[in-house]
């Protein structure tokens, strides 16, 4: 095992297996379904995500609210202009939209539904939805935003990991060509 150092809050190491055989017995399912049986395993990692990115989202989105309401220039809030108002609004808007297909996905995984499409829609908008509020959030703070003692430029950092991973966005976009509009195979 090999850890990895990176910019986010999160452990990750590689792992190396050699000369590893694995006794007949020990099969699990069907051979040579492995790989479908973890795809179907990360439906509820991706719902998983999902959530965290949508907590993320709100946090993002009650700081910066907090904060245009607080934060006085020219002897008024800032939260008074639109210009602030309105990117802070479209945020929770985006966030709640993919706190919705997030719902939809458990609901079937709870129901033992096939949730594949709905677990990687979810986590797309969550990711999506996060790193726009994360934005906005870092916007309307200003340069008070890249300061350590708001937090903020920490879960920037944090949330922009769910564009890439534990799944790609290209991927997601690949999955749905292909399984959900009938388009070939990309790859």
């Amino acid at each position: 095992m090999r850890p990895i150092a990176n910019m986010v809050n999160h452990e990750t190491n590689e792992l190396f297996f050699d000369n590893l055989e694995i006794p007949a017995e020990n099969l699990i399912g069907d051979e040579g379904q492995g790989f479908r049986y973890l795809l179907d395993g990360l439906n509820a990692e991706r719902a998983l995500i999902a959530a965290e990115c949508i907590g993320d989202g709100y946090w993002f989105i009650e700081r910066a609210s907090r904060y245009a309401s607080e934060r006085i220039v020219f002897d008024r809030p800032i939260g008074l202009n639109q210009g602030v108002q309105f990117p802070i609004a479209e945020a929770f808007i985006e966030v709640e939209a993919a706190n919705l297909m997030r719902f939809r996905a458990c609901a079937l995984f709870d129901a033992r539904q096939p949730c594949g499409a709905q677990a990687n829609m979810a986590k797309y908008l969550a990711a999506k939805a996060s790193w726009q509020a994360a934005n906005v959030c870092l916007q309307t703070h200003g340069g008070f935003g890249f300061a350590s003692e708001y937090d903020i430029e920490r879960k920037f950092r944090e949330t922009r990991l769910y564009q890439v991973a534990p799944i790609s966005t290209n991927l997601i976009f690949s999955y749905v060509a292909e399984h959900l509009l009938g388009l070939p195979r990309s790859f």
